[in-house]
């Protein structure tokens, strides 16, 4: 049986790894595979092949609705009349709605992605047999992990 795990890089790996050798798992059955984290800005805008479900229009078009019936409201007193009133203050909406989505996801939301700072950086591997699975499960939940599957 398999049993796979993941960790950060902290000195809980090295003590489940000793606390699993104590208990009769052999080094040659114990594999550990350090992660490589992500150096680069994830990609801001979607693709047609990759989307994170987030919309940067939304705000903007309700923005833009209520900013349309206020401008076309006020527009019968003014000059060029309530269409192209309502159409101005729609493009004014839309662009404010979408100036705050794009704060919001550039500024707020960067903050609390770097701020979280759990990252899986290390996968453990164990080999052992069914009988010893429970056991091995529980060494790792004790240590820290962040997740554990066994195959």
């Amino acid at each position: 049986m398999q049993l796979f795990s993941t960790f950060e890089c902290n000195q809980y790996v090295e003590m489940a790894i000793s606390t699993l050798e104590k208990h009769g798992i052999l080094k040659e059955n114990i594999f550990a595979v350090p992660l490589d984290n992500r150096t680069e800005d994830r990609k801001f805008f979607d693709t047609i092949h990759r989307s994170d479900g987030i919309s940067f229009i939304d705000i903007g078009i309700a923005m833009a609705t209520a900013f349309s019936v206020i401008g076309a409201s006020i527009g019968f007193k003014l000059t060029w009349g309530p269409i192209y009133w309502g159409l101005i203050s729609a493009f004014i909406g839309f662009i404010l709605g979408f100036a705050i989505r794009l704060f919001i996801e550039l500024i707020l939301k960067k903050r609390k992605r770097v701020r979280k700072g759990r990252h899986s950086e290390i996968i453990l591997i164990i080999d052992c047999e069914e009988a010893k699975a429970e056991l091995v499960e529980n060494i790792l939940w004790e240590h820290s992990a962040l997740g554990v599957a066994k195959i």
